[in-house]
């Protein structure tokens, strides 16, 4: 899905559950691995937040997402595992995952561990509550 014109980002965004503990654990770990890298490739944004319903449009759905999505330069979306598998390449070590996932039945393993882990995220990890709101942890 392409954005209007207007609406293109600038540079890549992942739009992560900011509510799941896993989720923004991931995205302070993809930040540490971005860290000293030249110039930042990806800004990560929450779900949660106006800018991610307006970026996604029609993909955005009230609730807890189903998938991280990202959102590329010319405006086209991907979601789940397809949205971390082109930010490989510019993190240490991602050139030698990204090589791994070319591997006979590695994506499709890969695809099937990220719905099951994204489907009981929140019963596994535990959420994140919302400002000022009651903790849930598991």
């Amino acid at each position: 899905m392409a954005l209007p014109a207007a609406s293109k980002p600038e540079m890549c965004i992942l739009v992560y559950d900011g509510r799941c503990r896993m989720c923004v654990t991931a995205k302070r770990g993809l930040e540490r691995l971005e860290s000293g890298q030249p110039g930042k490739q990806v800004r990560m944004i929450p779900y949660e937040g106006e800018e991610a319903k307006r970026l996604l449009g029609d993909l955005y759905r009230p609730g807890r997402p189903d998938a991280a999505y990202l959102v590329n330069q010319q405006g086209e979306v991907t979601r789940g595992l397809d949205a971390f598998l082109p930010l490989l390449p510019g993190l240490r070590g991602g050139r030698i995952m990204a090589g791994f996932f070319r591997l006979p039945l590695v994506k499709p393993i890969a695809y099937l561990l990220y719905t099951i882990v994204a489907r009981s995220r929140y019963r596994l990890f535990g959420e994140i509550p919302p400002e000022g709101g009651p903790t849930n942890q598991q």
